[in-house]
């Protein structure tokens, strides 16, 4: 590169002409403290502070949530499951229906957790959407 200047040679890289001091097409200042700093600087060396925006490749997309999505579960009927868990939740029907097997094995021997979890799972089947899925 040529001094605009004096019109001698500057290195590569230089912020300044070797021959009058002067500053480069690859310096500029800081607004912030006058310091020369790189032409490509985004931060300034001397004084730390931001001196140019900063380049983001892309804004980051937005996350969309589908709350039908199935992921391969079966619709089980809400008010089918209510049903069952009110009149043979001591014996674990509901979770049969629900494919839960080893829960529904565990009801039955324990009269449904001993009447509390039937109880329980009456109150959380309400609360669910009417059809939920389980995989």
């Amino acid at each position: 590169m040529v001094c605009k200047n004096c019109g001698a040679n500057i290195p590569n890289g230089e912020l300044f002409c070797p021959n009058c001091g002067t500053c480069t097409e690859n310096a500029k200042f800081c607004k912030y403290c006058g310091a020369v700093i790189g032409a490509d600087c985004v931060v300034c060396p001397a004084c730390g502070r931001q001196v140019e925006p900063l380049q983001s490749a892309q804004q980051p997309q937005p996350v969309y949530v589908n709350n039908n999505v199935t992921y391969g579960g079966v619709a089980k009927s809400k008010w089918a499951a209510f049903f069952l868990c009110l009149f043979l939740g001591l014996i674990g029907a509901h979770k049969f229906y629900e494919g839960k097997i080893g829960m529904g094995v565990l009801y039955i021997f324990t009269g449904g957790l001993f009447g509390i979890g039937a109880f329980v799972d009456l109150i959380v089947i309400l609360c669910k959407p009417g059809p939920y899925y389980y995989v």
